[in-house]
């Protein structure tokens, strides 16, 4: 992989079209505002015969990726794959560099970066997708200034804060703190590292799929569980599915299983409402163990509803108590998660009928065992 030309893969908005060069730092749409998509043109096929002998790290897949060449890899990727039950098999990306799937995403945004060369990066996050773009960026050698929201787990503070970025705590919810890095992101001279609105990151989450794959033999299993906040994993999920069915490599796409904490389940509703996109969600998401995914107004919801529907999945919603519940089992089974990442074993665990693979997305020191 010794290619690091720029990409000739453009920045489309899938709501009106309008387009723009992957060069640019124009973080959203300028017509709509919306989240860019990624036009990569024909996709190559990732040859199961060509996998032997190639970098153990998500950088396998370089057929299937929008960048070549990586110079910040940190070795992200390849995570085991652990049954849990006949059914239920988990992926354990806890073991990513920054203990969290986030890294999939992050090297992406740090490596596009590093390519543009901007002065300063920013990123908004709760915590793990923060953590993951300090790690690269440090790696890159890039200024880089994470805004978090007031009560983000200390230990996720303190890895950001480990990896030389400067942190901005920003108070109010979720939805103030992405206000805030925006803000910042105007200035010239500025990359926007948003794993919502750069499609890079979701084409960094889309190899979780390809693992999977990979270790299955060629084959995926009848459904594919995750939790669900801003969507990058399901909807790198729905790329990763979408790719490999069209190049033949699957013969059907799993059903997608998208998991919300019952206290802050905008789309969940939606989706049981029969709606395509959010209507009158709030700005202030209500407490929940779930930190991660308590995102009340997720810039990607029709995306993440319509990638639901159209692979015949489902939304499924967990309680604080089943949360709590969830994290003790994975514990006593050799498993120590944080609560977001419990959600998924919480809501299908007890799956008898399908096999299903659920992600273990975040190390439970990041945010300690729920009370």
């Amino acid at each position: 992989m010794s290619d690091t030309r720029m990409p000739e893969a453009v920045y489309l908005c899938p709501r009106d079209g309008a387009r723009a060069p992957s060069t640019t730092t124009a973080w959203c749409c300028p017509v709509c505002g919306g989240p860019w998509d990624l036009d990569t043109g024909a996709p190559r096929a990732v040859r199961p015969d060509a996998l032997g002998g190639r970098v153990n790290s998500l950088w396998r897949y370089e057929e299937a990726l929008p960048l070549a060449g990586p110079t910040v890899s940190l070795g992200e990727g390849r995570t085991p794959l652990v049954p849990l039950t006949d059914q239920v098999s988990a992926k354990l990306d806890f073991l990513m560099p920054t203990l969290s799937f986030k890294d999939r995403g992050a090297v992406m945004l740090a490596e596009l970066a590093r390519r543009l060369s901007p002065d300063r990066v920013v990123a908004d996050s709760s915590g793990n997708a923060g953590t993951a773009v300090a790690a690269y960026c440090a790696r890159a050698g890039l200024p880089c200034t994470v805004y978090v929201p007031e009560g983000t787990s200390p230990k996720k503070t303190e890895q950001i804060r480990a990896h030389g970025a400067r942190l901005e705590t920003v108070p109010g919810g979720r939805e103030a703190t992405a206000r805030a890095a925006r803000t910042a992101a105007g200035a010239p001279g500025t990359f926007y590292a948003s794993h919502v609105f750069n499609p890079y990151f979701l084409h960094g989450t889309k190899t979780y799929v390809y693992e999977i794959w990979e270790d299955l033999g060629g084959t995926l299993p009848d459904a594919i569980a995750v939790p669900v906040g801003n969507g990058t994993l399901l909807l790198g999920a729905a790329l990763a599915t979408a790719e490999l069915l069209v190049h033949g490599l699957i013969d059907r796409r799993p059903a997608l299983i998208a998991v919300q904490a019952e206290a802050v389940s905008p789309l969940a509703a939606a989706f049981r409402a029969g709606a395509e996109e959010l209507s009158g969600a709030p700005e202030q998401a209500a407490p929940t163990l779930a930190e991660g995914i308590a995102i009340p107004r997720p810039p990607r919801a029709r995306q993440i509803l319509a990638a639901v529907r159209e692979s015949g999945g489902t939304f499924l919603t967990v309680t604080e108590e089943e949360i709590r519940a969830a994290q003790k089992d994975l514990a006593a089974r050799g498993f120590f998660v944080e609560t977001t990442g419990v959600a998924c074993w919480a809501a299908v665990g007890g799956e008898t009928e399908r096999s299903v693979v659920v992600p273990l997305c975040g190390a439970g020191l990041k945010t300690g065992l729920a009370l």
